[in-house]
């Protein structure tokens, strides 16, 4: 009986503690706009030093836009391929790259069915430690992986902020 109580007891205080608990605001980490311009500056500076003309997307941790920029000289689809590549990175927490090769299986055949995910190089998550906060993507280079040494290249700029 004592037991009962309790137990009770307990339910009771769980009950009445969780309409606060859920009023709590979440905390979470996310890409902010100065990482995201520092992102940009860097991949547009390997692209420039390796002679392609590019245009870089930054997506926030739930894939919303956070930040573009168009190239110089860039073809109009760049910035939106680009963005593509980026969140598909995001989603899938993965390069777009790798995202390419599983879509090669026919066994990964539903991944061409999930809107905006692309298959093509260019798209690297951004990851505080192990926790995804981000994609960048890159486009115009001749070729996906010349658009992800560049997103690398980005990413290298805000290792330190990442940790």
């Amino acid at each position: 009986m004592r037991l009962v109580r309790i137990a009770a007891l307990a339910s009771i205080s769980v009950l009445a503690a969780s309409p606060a608990l859920a009023q709590a605001p979440q905390v979470e980490k996310n890409v902010s706009m100065a990482m995201a311009i520092a992102i940009m500056q860097g991949a547009i500076e390997q692209c420039t030093k390796d002679g392609y003309k590019v245009s870089v997307v930054i997506v926030d941790k739930g894939g919303n836009l956070a930040a573009a920029i168009r190239g110089d000289g860039t073809n109009p689809h760049t910035v939106e391929f680009a963005r593509l590549k980026a969140y598909t990175a995001r989603t899938r927490n993965q390069t777009s790259q790798q995202t390419m090769k599983q879509m090669e299986d026919p066994a990964n055949a539903f991944l061409k069915q999930i809107p905006n995910v692309v298959g093509i190089g260019g798209g690297v998550p951004i990851r505080a430690g192990n926790e995804p906060i981000g994609g960048v993507g890159v486009s115009g280079a001749p070729g996906g992986e010349k658009d992800e040494v560049c997103a690398n290249a980005g990413i290298a700029k805000v290792a330190d902020a990442l940790k």
